[in-house]
Parts: structure tokens; C-alpha cells; sequence
């Protein structure tokens, strides 16, 4: 596939050995990077509660949720920590159940398909690249179902049909099953919900909790997706089918969290842990290889692209 197959084609042995060099304390201190986040602005939304800090707590639990799933997404790749079930454990009980996540084994199976065949027929993620560019209308349309709740009310409904469905026996049976594979995650949220009606705002926990998960991280996820893989030039290159965004500090607060803008040099070198992206994107531009790279000056102007169909 494409025009650079290999990381020797672009980067030394030692700057590939250099940016796959796994930190156990900087996976640690990005995961409690997120979560102290979170928690600040619980607590500073429950000393001033008020229509604007609400909103804006929305805004950014919403994207430290899409922090949880991106750091979830380096666990995939065993990228957190070096020994396997640690990784996998602090996937499944740290950043996947607070949600409504579990394992991240399947994710790792489903996922790591799309790194083997990105862009191509067997892509398993080629329906949320392949419609774009679309139009403006229909962007606007899937904006509306995003914020009003309907995408994340179908995705749960969707969730909780499949377990269902593969549940078999007597009634029994797979209520135990369903309470097995959701009831950790019913436990974790009940804490937040009790630690929220102790401070006497039990109602926070659905507004800066649950309203969050259901709409803004939905449309951030969304144009994540469309920002990743959509609309790129050219689907055999794989410098050019996909896509690296630069984020000021507004886009990485609200909208890209935890270097998940940097996805062009994540899949040239699939094996670095996301806090050396940055360094790769220097490193690949000092060499010379912007002008062959599918990059974006901004969220903005990546939009524009995307939804000019």
C-alpha cells in the first residue's frame, strides 16, 4: 500500500527506538491528568453552581471522556504500561467502566484491522471516513442529533441490545450475565453519584456525568473521526490517508485531548506511546516531509474540507 511502507523509509533506528520508549509515569500522569481534571470541575461546579460553569463543565468533562477513550486507545496498543495485564486492567477498570466500557480486548482485536487495512475495502472503520466530503446541511443535521442526545441514546440502546442478544438460557441466566457485564459499572457510577448528593448537588452528577457522555462527547467524537481519515487525498499513500490537525490550546482542551491530533504519525509508527507523537510531527517536518503529509492547520479549516461535498 502506498507511496512509504516502513518507519526506516522516514525515521532512523535510533529515533524509532527514541519515540517507542514506554514511560510507566507518564501513562500514569496523563491518566491522573484526567481524572484530577474531572474532578476539579466537579468540585468547582459545586461551589459555584451556575448556568455558565455548567455549560462549560459540560464542555470539558466532555472531552476528558474522549481523554479516558484515547488514553483506552494507547492501552490497546499496549502502550501504557509494559506488562500486559496491568495495561489491560488499568484499560478495563480506570478508563473504560466509570462509562459504560469493559475489556479492552475486543476494542484491541477491531482495531488493530483497521491499522492493517486503513483506508482499504477490509477497513473495519472505512464507513466513517468513506461518506466525506459531505455537505454542510447534512453535517449541521448530525450536529443536532449529537447535542440533543439522539446519538448517544441509539449507541446505548445499540450497547445494551447486543449484550443482550448474546446472552442465551433461561431469564435468569442472562440477567446475571448482564448484571456481570454492566454492574461494576452501575457500582463506580453509584460512588459518583453519592459523592455528588454528600456535597448536596446530587443532580450534578447527571448534568456534568451522564449530559456530557451523551452529547458533547459525541460530537467531538464525531469530528475526531471525520478529522482522523475523512476526505483525505489519497487512500494508498500512507502519508496522505490520514490526517495530523494542529491544536492550539483551546482545540486540546475542549476538543483533542492527549496528543489525539497527532494520528498521521501515529500510524506511520503504530508502537509510540501518544506523548511522542509530538516529537515525531518535529522530527518528520524538519526533515523535510511536510509537503507529503496530509496536514491541517486547525479543526476549522479541517471541517471546511470535510463538509464541502
Amino acid at each position: 500500500m502506498g507511496t512509504i511502507q516502513r518507519p526506516s523509509d522516514y525515521l532512523s533506528r535510533n529515533e524509532i527506538a527514541e519515540f517507542r520508549q514506554l514511560s510507566a509515569w507518564r501513562s500514569t500522569w496523563l491518566i491522573v491528568h484526567c481524572w484530577a481534571s474531572i474532578l476539579l470541575i466537579w468540585v468547582l461546579c459545586s461551589i459555584w453552581t451556575n448556568p455558565l460553569t455548567i455549560a462549560v463543565g459540560v464542555l470539558l468533562i466532555g472531552a476528558r471522556q474522549l481523554g479516558l477513550e484515547i488514553l483506552t486507545h494507547d492501552g490497546a496498543h499496549f502502550l501504557l504500561y509494559k506488562n500486559h495485564k496491568l495495561n489491560d486492567w488499568v484499560c478495563e477498570w480506570i478508563l473504560n467502566r466509570p462509562l459504560l466500557g469493559a475489556s479492552v480486548v475486543p476494542y484491541r482485536r477491531y482495531h488493530l484491522e483497521h491499522h492493517r487495512y486503513t483506508q482499504q475495502e477490509n477497513d473495519p472503520d472505512l464507513p466513517l471516513s468513506a461518506p466525506f466530503p459531505i455537505s454542510r446541511g447534512s453535517f449541521w443535521r448530525k450536529v443536532v442529533r449529537d447535542l440533543s442526545g439522539q446519538t448517544g441514546y441509539k449507541q446505548r440502546k445499540a450497547l445494551f441490545g447486543r449484550v443482550a442478544e448474546s446472552s442465551t438460557g433461561g431469564l435468569s441466566t442472562r440477567l446475571l450475565r448482564g448484571v456481570k457485564r454492566f454492574g461494576p459499572n452501575f457500582v463506580i457510577n453509584l460512588v459518583f453519584f453519592v459523592g455528588f448528593a454528600v456535597s448536596g448537588h446530587w443532580y450534578l452528577y447527571l448534568l456534568l456525568w451522564v449530559l456530557p457522555s451523551l452529547t458533547w462527547y459525541q460530537l467531538i467524537t464525531r469530528i475526531r473521526n471525520i478529522g482522523e481519515h475523512g476526505a483525505v487525498p489519497d487512500n494508498n499513500d500512507r502519508l496522505r490517508n490520514t490526517r495530523t490537525i494542529h491544536a492550539n490550546w483551546v482545540a486540546r482542551m475542549f476538543l483533542a485531548p492527549y496528543f489525539v491530533n497527532y494520528h498521521l504519525e501515529h500510524h506511520l509508527q503504530v508502537s509510540c506511546p501518544c506523548y511522542t507523537l509530538k516529537r515525531m510531527h518535529k522530527v518528520l517536518i524538519n526533515k523535510g516531509y511536510g509537503p507529503q503529509m496530509e496536514l491541517k492547520a486547525g479543526y476549522m479549516s479541517m471541517m471546511q474540507l470535510a463538509t464541502s461535498g
